[in-house]
């Protein structure tokens, strides 16, 4: 715990619980109690132990235990937001100290801090807190009694949920002392979520239905052998609210035979949903035939669709069955339906109330016992009044539309991705890119997103392609096709109020006069004069190394990071100074 302290010196007894209560509050007048910019309530701690009693009772303690991890690991997301904003310029270190000192503020228990070892760049996390007093178990043992299992489940989601953000890929706590089962205080420990083994009770707890994957996928042997890419591939990983909600309409549909219409921007991985609806279905055994609408010129649509007969028209030699029979017997995907000509909006609403089609050609309908799942981007009702989708066939398609939200609404799920696509292309392409620095973590948190998780896995296999081995992916391996990446921070005044900023990820060339002035200010801080000897490179840049180290008690990580290198970086000009005093001895 001593070394802890050290670890963080001063700057995090500058951020004490008066600091962050300052953020707090309260409007009479609209009855609103604010957190920042996010909306809190006071709750008496005996109503949550109702309503976990209620949980428990009325759903089982598996049940219950589920949707309270979830819950706790949305706020910690949440929490981790507003720490991002007040402490964008500490190391991660700092950052995640603020997670403790929020929960206390909460009034959820008093943290004790044990051990805390963390390095974003090479993906280590190792941590160890005390929770004294936990809220969460004293409501447990009033209503059950002193029992055999750990009872704080919201709040070990809550610091996975908060670590994960800042490092960038799923981390999970594990509690392995609780009140709950007669210890004198809590005790949690994390560590990301593939160095845990036998942890598939604590995974399936923030699964909201088995078919979503929740944290990650990398601790299934399976996935790990051969990682595939998410938008090719039936497993599916997110613990977002906006996700298991997907999850949950998806897990409804697939018990039925009605029509389902996917609807969301592109990139979202509506087609990947599709597939694992037909892969949970009756119709697993059957047929998945996908066919891409907007990928096939008009004239070639029906043919597709329906088929065609020998000598229907010129260059037809033999017949051959459409897309409506190759599914016979399972599901019929169609992606972009929203392009559809209107000759071929009309056939296919005829298809669907028939059930049967008649090729090109053909002079005899064929019946068929197809499932059709769609897919669009556009907004169809809006297509209907512009005159540009029949009525009907949105009515015939829009039996059960579910939307699927897109990234920038469920920013909890974005270091699962990273870590689920960083894992993929490592394996893929025989790297070992350790992980995403923190400035790379805080630009893909920021960003707006409009590609989704096809832009998201993009980025990713940008980064580990042009990292260095055992490196990090940073902002200038990410953006530098010309995305723009900015966001609102917090910045604390000297007279302790906060101001709000604008910050963006450079992902240009930088300015050759901004570079001018840098140097001037270094030969100014030099003490240079205009007749002054000036100071060898080489020796600048070793004082200069010399002193990050120094500052950061040789934490090589935490040195990179105060000079703007990355990690790799950093080692290489500390291997090429000692060789030159090596030589120099």
């Amino acid at each position: 715990m001593a070394e802890l302290k050290k670890k963080l010196g001063k700057k995090d007894a500058q951020t004490s619980i008066s600091d962050l209560a300052s953020r707090i509050h309260f409007s009479e007048k609209e009855g609103r109690i604010w957190l920042d910019d996010q909306r809190m309530v006071l709750l008496h701690s005996s109503a949550l132990g109702v309503l976990r009693r209620e949980l428990i009772d009325s759903f089982g303690i598996d049940e219950a235990r589920g949707l309270i991890t979830r819950v706790g690991y949305n706020s910690g997301s949440h929490d981790a937001d507003l720490a991002r904003k007040l402490r964008s310029s500490a190391t991660p270190l700092e950052a995640i100290m603020l997670g403790p000192k929020l929960h206390m503020l909460e009034g959820v228990a008093r943290v004790e801090p044990v051990r805390l070892d963390v390095d974003v760049e090479r993906g280590l996390f190792s941590g160890e807190f005390n929770w004294h007093g936990s809220v969460e178990a004293e409501e447990h043992i009033h209503a059950y009694g002193i029992g055999a299992g750990t009872a704080c489940w919201q709040q070990v989601a809550y610091a996975s949920g908060f670590v994960s953000r800042f490092m960038g890929r799923p981390v999970m706590f594990r509690e392995v002392q609780c009140m709950a089962h007669g210890a004198p205080h809590c005790v949690i420990v994390g560590k990301p979520v593939e160095e845990w083994s036998e942890a598939e009770v604590d995974l399936r707890a923030l699964r909201a239905d088995s078919l979503t994957s929740g944290l990650s996928v990398a601790n299934r042997p399976a996935a790990a052998e051969s990682p595939q890419s998410l938008l090719d591939d039936v497993d599916v990983v997110g613990v977002s609210a906006g996700f298991n909600a997907v999850c949950h309409m998806v897990r409804r549909a697939a018990r039925t035979q009605a029509t389902v219409l996917f609807l969301g921007e592109s990139g979202v991985g509506k087609e990947v949903l599709a597939r694992s609806l037909h892969r949970i279905s009756p119709r697993a055994q059957g047929p998945f035939v996908a066919l891409n609408c907007a990928a096939l010129p008009e004239e070639l649509i029906e043919s597709e669709l329906f088929g065609v007969e020998k000598g229907a028209f010129t260059g037809a030699h033999t017949s051959r069955p459409g897309r409506f029979e190759r599914a016979d017997g399972g599901t019929l995907f169609l992606d972009e339906i929203g392009i559809l000509s209107w000759p071929a909006q009309g056939k296919l609403l005829r298809a669907l109330q028939e059930r049967e089609v008649e090729r090109v050609g053909g002079t005899k309908a064929c019946k068929v016992d197809v499932r059709v799942v769609a897919a669009t981007n556009l907004d169809l009702r809006e297509a209907v009044k512009q005159g540009e989708f029949r009525e009907d066939l949105f009515f015939r398609l829009n039996v059960l539309p579910i939307h699927v939200p897109p990234l920038r609404e469920r920013r909890e799920d974005i270091p699962v991705f990273m870590n689920h696509f960083l894992h993929k292309f490592n394996h893929r392409d025989g790297r070992v890119v350790s992980g995403f620095t923190g400035r790379a973590i805080d630009a893909l948190l920021a960003y707006h997103w409009p590609g989704n998780i096809r832009e998201l896995e993009n980025l990713v296999e940008r980064g580990v392609v042009l990292a260095s081995d055992e490196g990090a992916i940073d902002t200038t391996h990410l953006f530098v096709g010309g995305e723009s990446v900015e966001g609102e921070w917090l910045t604390l005044n000297r007279d302790g109020s906060l101001r709000a900023t604008s910050a963006a990820v450079q992902t240009e060339a930088p300015d050759p006069c901004a570079t001018e002035r840098l140097g001037q200010r270094v030969l100014a801080m030099l003490g240079e004069a205009k007749d002054a000897e000036i100071t060898p490179l080489n020796e600048v840049e070793s004082a200069l190394i010399t002193s990050a180290m120094k500052r950061t008690n040789g934490n090589q990580s935490a040195a990179a990071r105060l000079l703007g290198l990355s990690r790799a970086q950093l080692m290489y000009r500390l291997k090429t100074l000692q060789r030159d005093e090596d030589t120099d001895a």
